[in-house]
């Protein structure tokens, strides 16, 4: 279960993280701890599912890592938007998750400039944000994310919209 408290109108703060493995896959388990962070060539992505994660709160990063993983993705993390473009450009991602309040580049900007990099036009990319009002889904949608989603998650609801992306 993952616990939420609202400090502000369009921010949420996670307080703690407890995953169930009710909420995981059965298959392509591993631990969590076995190189889920380490970079391999284009060649070697394609025998494994990569996921990139992005937000600066590095116990929101933690827990869609460790989600992920279960899910048999090897993850690395950016906690920031310049990192993550820097990963996209060393590294081929199968799917890419964002939050979209971070400081210096939000999500909406970040989406962009991996959409303009070479081999990153479709690429499942997914939102997933406290932000909820109105339009909120529509300026994700827009800026290039193929899915909004807000905090917080139903983990076996996030990882079979991965799937089917």
């Amino acid at each position: 279960m993952i616990e939420s408290s609202r400090a502000a109108a369009t921010l949420t703060f996670w307080n703690a993280v407890q995953l169930s493995s009710q909420f995981l896959p059965s298959g392509g388990q591993q631990n969590p701890t076995e190189s889920s962070h380490k970079q391999t060539s284009i060649k070697d992505s394609e025998r494994h599912r990569w996921a990139l994660v992005v937000d600066d709160v590095s116990d929101v990063r933690e827990m869609f890592s460790v989600l992920l993983t279960h899910a048999g993705y090897e993850v690395s993390e950016a906690s920031c938007a310049q990192d993550a473009i820097a990963l996209a450009r060393e590294h081929y991602f199968d799917v890419i998750i964002s939050d979209i309040g971070m400081p210096e580049m939000n999500g909406y900007e970040l989406a962009g400039a991996l959409r303009s990099l070479p081999g990153y036009g479709s690429v499942p990319m997914v939102a997933v944000t406290g932000y909820s009002m109105f339009d909120d889904r529509n300026r994700s949608l827009n800026a290039g994310f193929n899915e909004h989603v807000t905090k917080p998650i139903d983990p076996r609801a996030f990882l079979d919209l991965i799937e089917q992306l």
